[in-house]
């Protein structure tokens, strides 16, 4: 009798393995973005719980999102919850680089250890990361001009707001803006005018160049920087066109009130679902991303769908 219930329980086993009946297995992934104050991380961390959700589901897997985020920008507790990470068992990790140089080195260890990494929104291109999800910035300086030059006419004289001069990222930027100019003869660019990027020294930044330069009738704003701040443009809405990157719920009121014409969002919401992809694809089936550098689209928000957009923003911070 004994026998014969081990051999049931035996053939049992064996079923099970050949039908798929087994222990569900589950996936760790930490999530490591440069600040938990900055609303594109927090869109970014709503994106990756909810894909993990979406995943856990659809795959018949238990996939957890370990958030390790610090508060304000700091690489090097970024390179201490990476190796956090690896010493909790991470299956995976997904970084957004404050320092690339700062976090390479952990990166790096954390692939010699079996734990695939991915970056997103800011690329450690030296590592040994899988992929990169986010901007092109040589792209992203092109469509901000060629919305610009639309609003504008196609003619007219531009200044670049560039933030931070040595910011490699920025510099992609400008250099897409002018090459984009060049396609439109009738527009001038001015000048890059470069500032730290706060929202009081990018709002006075413009003041003062708006002061020094009245011809100007366009800014290409490679970075949405005064736009955080209420009355940051002096000039009457529509004398001057503007194009900018990001929105950002502070930034909306610009569209509305008529002194932006267009905001190009970056994908934040998908920072997070596609490092989820991305991580669970190469973990689960060893399935590697098409290419090291995955873009992400900008999606232009204008006055006319401005109230649609901000809809997500609705579902992807907090609730207060």
């Amino acid at each position: 009798m004994i026998r014969k219930i081990s051999l049931t329980v035996a053939s049992l086993l064996g079923l099970a393995a050949v039908t798929g009946f087994a222990a569900e297995k589950t996936y760790t992934f930490g999530i490591v973005a440069k600040s938990n104050n900055n609303p594109v991380f927090q869109a970014a961390k709503t994106g990756a719980e909810d894909e993990a959700a979406k995943l856990s589901k659809e795959k018949g897997a238990t996939i957890k999102i370990d958030w390790r985020t610090p508060n304000e920008e700091d690489p090097q507790k970024q390179a201490d919850a990476l190796e956090q990470l690896v010493n909790a068992g991470a299956s995976g990790i997904a970084v957004s680089c404050s320092d690339a140089n700062k976090l390479t080195d952990a990166i790096d260890k954390a692939v010699d250890n079996g734990v695939p990494v991915v970056c997103f929104d800011s690329d450690a291109p030296k590592s040994k990361r899988l992929a990169d999800f986010g901007t092109d910035d040589i792209d992203c300086g092109k469509k901000t001009m060629s919305e610009l030059a639309k609003v504008m006419d196609d003619k007219g004289v531009v200044a670049i707001l560039a933030g931070n001069q040595n910011a490699p990222n920025l510099q992609k930027r400008v250099e897409g803006v002018r090459e984009e100019a060049k396609k439109h003869p009738n527009i001038k660019i001015l000048d890059a005018f470069y500032h730290k990027e706060t929202p009081q020294d990018a709002a006075a930044k413009v003041e003062q160049v708006m002061q020094a330069h009245p011809e100007i009738t366009g800014w290409a704003m490679i970075g949405g920087w005064p736009l955080f701040t209420d009355n940051a443009l002096k000039f009457p809405p529509g004398s001057v066109k503007v194009v900018a990157v990001d929105a950002l719920p502070a930034q909306l009121g610009y569209l509305k009130s008529g002194h932006v014409q267009v905001l190009l969002a970056q994908q934040v919401y998908e920072w997070g679902t596609k490092s989820v992809d991305m991580l669970y694809d190469k973990v689960a089936d060893n399935k590697n991303p098409p290419s090291t550098f995955v873009k992400g689209e900008l999606i232009p928000v204008t006055k006319e769908n401005v109230d649609e957009y901000a809809e997500n923003w609705k579902k992807w911070l907090p609730k207060k």
